[in-house]
């Protein structure tokens, strides 16, 4: 019974925290790519993380155009995680700098995969709905890919009408996670744990 709770508590730790962090990721990206305050996405995700963002930015101001208060958030909500998970699974604090590696391995991680998916559904979007753009998720999904996608699409030819820019940049992003982002991980977990031996 005891393992029991452990396991849903881990779970809602996971869940909750992970989509909370969704969030605020997305608020960042939003923001960074000047996208639509009216689309209902934005509105949602807005909505969602003000209440914890606002406050945070009257003590923290941005840079350079950069919401320096949402990185911050992610920072903190990341670090709580990882408090809360080591807490119940090991009944300890953890090692701060194994946590902070752990909270930048783990971002890195989810804007990888943030981006990897993002691309994987604009190019489905594309095989159904050929005027998928017109759907608000849609044209936040084009937004935010576009740093990617852009650059690529200057490089790359468009053969026979299909555009190879989406197909190579999925392959980088798993490239990058395979090359750089799970090593990274692996080290970091590496420290996390290494004062419990």
């Amino acid at each position: 019974m005891n393992s029991t709770f452990i396991q849903a508590a881990q779970f809602l730790i996971e869940v909750l925290v992970g989509m909370y962090l969704f969030a605020v990721i997305l608020r960042f990206l939003l923001q960074l790519v000047q996208a639509s305050f009216y689309n209902p996405l934005s509105q949602f995700v807005v909505k969602l993380t003000n209440p914890v963002l606002l406050p945070l930015r009257r003590i923290i101001p941005g840079y350079g155009g950069i919401d320096v208060a949402c990185i911050v958030l992610m920072f903190l909500v990341e670090i709580i995680k990882y408090v809360l998970l080591f807490g119940l699974l090991y009944r300890t604090v953890p090692s701060a700098g194994g946590v902070l590696l752990l909270c930048v391995a783990d971002l890195a991680q989810q804007f990888s995969n943030l981006y990897f998916f993002a691309i994987l559904l604009i190019v489905i979007l594309s095989w159904i709905n050929t005027n998928s753009y017109n759907n608000p998720i849609t044209e936040l999904l084009y937004k935010i890919t576009a740093p990617i996608l852009r650059p690529l699409q200057r490089v790359l030819p468009v053969i026979a009408g299909f555009d190879l820019s989406p197909l190579f940049a999925l392959i980088a992003l798993k490239l990058l996670d395979i090359l750089v982002l799970n090593p990274f991980s692996q080290y970091a977990n590496f420290m996390m744990f290494s004062h419990l031996k």
